[in-house]
Formats: structure tokens, C-alpha cells, sequence
């Protein structure tokens, strides 16, 4: 395993003509959250659906605790957990018994598989509707009640799916702090995301994915360094204004400026986040620049992927993403 509790070398996929996965490569040391982050289609589900042995690979190698999921499926469902993109609870059921029936499922016995559940229905914030029918559970409390079944017992790796999915801020908080719980208590964490600030939360470790290849792997620090980190932004009123806004925002940028004549707006990205915005509006207003608007950002997924790639993430969904769809419904 070479210190790695998941091993991909070279994972490829094909759905007809098309390559889901093309020579996909991933290493996750234990005892922390490794991010695979990347937009709708790049592959994150399919390698997720690979290494949780629910896909088989085409050509390349893949290890998970030790074990090749290619030839010990079995034994690798035995120290693994799966939270896909759709909930899947039984709406039949009450919160409560969907979690004892999979604490049942996984052997823990009637008393234990009890106590399991309501603990869980405490973490997750459940229990004033522990005893209804998940059918009336609105969309954020399933979710956190199919992480929850996903937790039943604390596996050796678990995958967890753009897991945040329709929660709300405080549901998603819930969420992210029990993957913290996780990790403390022993247990590896793959999560896939398109939210660069999800990752930033939780990852200390992110792998960039994009048509089916790792392009990037860095630490959270490192991938916003890549991108420009902090970035300064001015929006004019009027483009006679845009020099003077460049040599303002020139004074404190940590590279070169760069304005975008259609919004009338430059920016740039800067090291000293409050000094800098300081500067930059002192500037513009001893020379009587009106603004629109003057800020600070973080980088956001477009930004990762623009540097990175040189287009945006909006595209049309490739044979991946309608492919794990599918499956994900199913």
C-alpha cells in the first residue's frame, strides 16, 4: 500500500466511445478527508463507484485497505462505506427503523442496532422525527438520515458522494461535523464535491479531477495558491474609469491586473487581504472613481477549473454523469 488506504493507478472507464475515466490516479493516506473535487461529469462518481467495488474497471489497479477491488470485492465491502448522491432510505419506514434495520443488516444485533440508532438520530439532529415515516422527511432530512445509516459502523474508509446535497446551512455544518468526528475516531474519508469550500473544510488533502484524469493534487493552501488565492475585485460605472482602476489595484496586486472591458471590471490577486482593499479604495477616491462595487473573494471552482483547464465547469453532461445517475437511482 506504499502508506496509502486507497491506491488508484491508471483507472480507466468507457461508456461506448467515451472515456468516464482515462488513466485516473489517486492516493489517500489514512486518518484524514481526501477531497476529489471537480464539476458534474469529470469522472468523481465513477472512480467512487469503482473503489466501492459497485463498477468494474476497465484497465488500471485499485486498492482499498489493502485489498485489490478488482479481485476482493467481498473483502473490501467489509471495511468500506458508501454515501452515493441520492438518498436511499426506505420512506416506508420511520427514521428510526431504517437505522436499526441497517444496524441489523450489519449484525450488530437487536439491543445494539437500538442504541446505534439513536444515537445517530441525535447526531444527525433527527429525533423529534425518529418515530415518523421518512416519506414526510423533507429532502435535507433524508440526507442526513442516509449519512447517518452510512455511519452505523465507523468502516476503515468511507466514501461519501457530494454528501451535502440539499441540506441547509446548518444541516451541511451537522454533516461536516460528523466527518470530523469520523476522522478523529480512525476513519478515512474520500468525499467528492463540486464546492471548493467544502473541500477547503474538511480535505486536507484534494485531488482535482477533470475528463477523467487527475490533474492536480495539492493541499487546500496549495490549490487556492495555484489560482491566485485572495483576489481583489473593482466594478466601474464607466470604462474611461478602468486605467485608473488598474493602476490602483496595480499597487497592491500580487501579480499582474487583469480588467474585463464587458463588466467593467479588474481585479487581481493580493496577499494582504485588508490592507489591500484599504489601498485600493483610498485610491479611487482621492481621484473621484466612482464604483460600483469594491470587494475581496475567494476562488471558487470556475476559477480552479478556468486556470487550470482554460474553460469554465458549465458543460453538457458527458456519458459519466448520465451513467452515475443512473445508477445512483437505481
Amino acid at each position: 500500500m506504499d502508506g496509502h488506504v486507497v491506491l488508484a493507478e491508471g483507472l480507466e472507464k468507457r461508456y461506448g466511445e467515451k472515456r468516464a475515466l482515462d488513466g485516473f490516479d489517486l492516493a489517500v493516506r489514512p486518518g484524514a478527508v481526501h477531497g476529489l473535487l471537480g464539476p458534474n461529469g469529470a469522472g468523481k462518481t465513477t472512480a467512487v463507484r469503482i473503489l466501492s467495488t459497485l463498477l468494474r474497471l476497465d484497465a488500471g489497479r485499485a486498492t482499498v485497505a489493502g485489498l485489490d477491488v478488482a479481485r476482493q470485492p467481498r473483502e473490501v465491502r467489509t471495511r468500506i462505506g458508501l454515501t452515493g448522491q441520492y438518498a436511499a432510505v426506505d420512506e416506508i419506514l420511520t427514521g428510526r427503523q431504517n437505522l436499526e434495520m441497517f444496524g441489523r443488516l450489519f449484525h450488530l444485533g437487536r439491543k445494539r442496532a437500538r442504541l446505534r440508532a439513536a444515537q445517530l438520530l441525535r447526531q444527525f439532529d433527527l429525533e423529534a422525527a425518529a418515530d415518523k415515516g421518512a416519506g414526510g422527511y423533507s429532502g435535507g432530512m433524508r440526507r442526513r438520515l442516509d449519512l447517518a445509516a452510512s455511519m452505523i459502523l465507523a468502516p476503515a474508509v468511507l466514501f461519501l458522494d457530494e454528501p451535502t446535497t440539499g441540506l441547509d446551512p446548518r444541516g451541511r455544518g451537522e454533516v461536516w461535523q460528523a466527518v470530523r468526528q469520523l476522522v478523529a475516531d480512525g476513519t478515512t474519508v474520500l468525499l467528492t464535491t463540486q464546492y471548493l469550500e467544502e473541500a477547503d473544510k474538511l480535505a486536507s488533502r484534494i485531488t482535482v479531477i477533470d475528463q477523467g484524469r487527475a490533474i492536480v493534487d495539492d493541499t487546500p493552501d496549495g490549490l487556492k495558491n495555484r489560482v491566485g488565492g485572495d483576489r481583489i475585485e473593482v466594478v466601474l460605472r464607466e470604462r474611461d474609469h478602468v486605467p485608473y482602476a488598474l493602476q490602483a489595484v496595480a499597487r497592491v496586486a500580487h501579480g499582474e491586473p487583469e480588467a474585463d472591458m464587458a463588466e467593467l471590471r479588474v481585479h487581481a490577486p493580493v496577499a494582504d487581504r485588508v490592507g489591500s482593499l484599504t489601498e485600493v479604495a483610498r485610491f479611487l477616491h482621492e481621484f473621484g472613481i466612482p464604483v460600483e462595487d469594491i470587494g475581496l473573494r475567494r476562488p471558487s471552482l470556475d476559477d480552479v477549473f478556468l486556470r487550470l483547464t482554460g474553460r469554465r465547469t458549465e458543460e453538457e453532461p458527458t456519458p459519466d454523469q448520465a451513467q452515475d445517475t443512473k445508477g445512483a437511482a437505481a
